[in-house]
């Protein structure tokens, strides 16, 4: 009757179904001695977990920890961000420079469009006192 029980608790050990205190059944019963021939080759399992148990580490484990230096990350980092904002303000003052001359250039072009009616204006003027001083022939004063 107990060897049917073993055999069945076996079952459910291998498909991990069996409580703490079933566990503790089938470890004495396979450490015990008394085991069924057929059931041999799980002695040596409950064997090594009972050996394995009591095991200990007993080497020193060494860590190698790795400082790291975070003084010059933050220099870096400064020396990154001053490089950034010195080239974005030389970047901002070039573009503010280039939108000057484009405006002054506007405006020259406005003025001298209106120079340019002003000469012609003239020329006309000129045109017409010409003609004038032909008409009426003015004598040329000493």
């Amino acid at each position: 009757m107990e060897l049917v029980n073993i055999e069945k608790l076996l079952e459910k050990y291998l498909n991990a179904e069996t409580t703490i205190a079933e566990e503790k059944e089938l470890k004495n019963y396979f450490l015990n001695g008394d085991v069924a021939p057929h059931l041999e080759e799980y002695s040596a399992l409950f064997e090594y977990f009972s050996i394995s148990k009591n095991e200990q580490y007993t080497k020193p484990i060494q860590l190698n920890s790795q400082k790291r230096n975070w003084k010059w990350l933050s220099v870096a980092a400064s020396i990154v961000l001053l490089i950034s904002v010195y080239t974005g303000y030389d970047n901002i003052q070039h573009r503010k420079a280039e939108k000057v001359y484009e405006q002054t250039m506007a405006h020259l072009q406005l003025l001298s469009k209106n120079l340019n009616k002003g000469n012609e204006a003239i020329a006309q003027l000129q045109h017409f006192e010409d003609t004038t001083n032909k008409i009426f022939k003015q004598p040329k004063q000493k």
